[in-house]
């Protein structure tokens, strides 16, 4: 299975970028795994947020393929436990899927047409975290779910 990690904004920042690059580096032992950073939409300054929105959902959706399986993160999502997670990509590898697309929304979440889309919607926290740092605990929590998939020593219960 093939893991994407899509996030809406600019570049990874400096002060995360060594530790999403290093914990990707370390999950693609595991999944095929590769960033798409999409950017904000041009033109947009005097959008409202619903619009912005709108026009974000337009070009994702664009973007996905029919089989795509989309997780949409979102703090109104479900909470998983780390072996949750990794028991949850477990079961999807086990199907067949072909890819799997961690979605981070832009700046004002996601249009209700996204929401719809996704397969899954899962919560990091209750917690409302910077995008930037949402991308680094995405690469360190699915690089986990791998540890614990091959029973290696990363993770301890």
């Amino acid at each position: 299975m093939r893991i994407e990690l899509w996030s809406i904004g600019k570049a990874h920042e400096a002060f995360v970028k060594s530790g999403i690059e290093e914990f990707t580096k370390r999950l693609n032992h595991y999944f095929k795994t590769e960033w798409i950073l999409i950017p904000t939409p041009k033109s947009t300054g005097m959008l409202s947020e619903l619009d912005l929105r709108k026009k974000e959902a337009a070009l994702l959706l664009a973007w996905l393929q029919p089989d795509d399986y989309l997780v949409l993160l979102d703090e109104r999502g479900k909470e998983l436990s780390s072996t949750d997670l990794a028991d949850f990509l477990q079961k999807k590898a086990n199907t067949g899927l072909k890819k799997m697309i961690f979605l981070i929304g832009g700046a004002y979440g996601v249009d209700a047409t996204v929401q719809q889309r996704a397969q899954y919607t899962w919560s990091l926290s209750k917690l409302v975290f910077p995008h930037q740092l949402v991308r680094l605990i995405l690469a360190e929590q699915l690089y986990r779910a791998g540890t614990i998939l091959k029973n290696e020593k990363y993770h301890h219960q």
